[in-house]
């Protein structure tokens, strides 16, 4: 396994791509997790699989058969597990392997390393569901001090065509900076976009901040984004930071749940 280098801050704005982590299982998903974020990453990036001893208990029936811990079995899945990951992307990246809850891992590490992006493929967990069974990709949205990208399969080259919702807010405005960075490094379509049911937009902030064409779309934000995600391969929203039961219903998460493209939600770490 490679070890993490250390990134010194020189600067009081980070890049949301600075250093980004992946979270790795044996599906398929996170597999394009690790693809979408090796090609949006700017700095270094790194692969972690946890896997979870509470599935490793093995044995027989009856009370003459013990149970026992399997984790070497678990460990070397998890091993093989990175090692696809990392034949999917075509730069060096770091990796652990480690015994835990995949999302209290993830969370740990960000905080250990300031991670500034968090990427996880979606295994197609709807938001109820996702609340109730706890998924990793729900547990993120709710805690992650950073940016979060919900993967899922593209229409092909990633990225092509992004859609950025906007209302006027500075949480809104750094997802539109953001989404105009990928866009201008990848040449890339950008569309952004105002809900104008049910929102309080800003429209000078918005056209302060775009400086050219806006679409209003007469509908909630929720829906306009996620009907605009069918014919996108990103969609990139921002969090007012709100985490935890505070964050239940939120656009940025009911977005991330409900999108056929990846998300991005952009959290700004200082």
């Amino acid at each position: 396994m490679e070890a993490r280098e250390q990134t010194i801050v020189t600067t009081t704005e980070v890049s949301t791509f600075r250093r980004v982590l992946v979270g790795i299982d044996d599906s398929p998903e996170a597999l394009e997790a690790a693809r979408q974020a090796a090609v949006l990453a700017e700095g270094p990036i790194t692969l972690l699989c946890a896997y979870n001893l509470s599935k490793a208990l093995v044995g027989g029936t009856g009370p003459a058969v013990p149970a026992y811990l399997d984790e070497e079995s678990l460990q070397h899945e998890a091993e093989d597990a990175i090692e696809r990951a990392r034949a999917e992307i075509d730069r060096p990246a770091a990796s652990r392997v480690i015994a835990g809850r995949p999302w209290e891992e993830l969370l740990a590490e960000i905080d250990r390393w300031d991670d500034t992006l968090v990427a996880v493929g979606s295994h197609g967990t709807g938001r109820t569901l996702g609340i109730v069974i706890g998924s990793t990709a729900t547990e993120l949205i709710h805690k992650a001090p950073c940016s979060v990208l919900v993967t899922r399969t593209g229409l092909g080259a990633f990225p092509r065509r992004l859609v950025v919702g906007l209302d006027g807010s500075p949480e809104s405005i750094a997802a539109y900076r953001t989404a105009k960075e990928v866009a201008d490094r990848f040449d890339a379509e950008l569309h952004p976009i105002v809900a104008s049911v049910g929102e309080d937009v800003d429209l000078d902030a918005v056209e302060q901040a775009v400086g050219g064409p806006i679409r209003t779309v007469p509908d909630h934000a929720v829906s306009a984004l996620v009907s605009m995600s069918a014919d996108a391969d990103l969609v990139v929203v921002g969090s007012r930071g709100l985490k935890g039961i505070k964050a239940l219903g939120s656009v940025s998460e009911r977005v991330a749940h409900q999108a056929a493209s990846s998300v991005l939600i952009v959290r700004s770490r200082t």
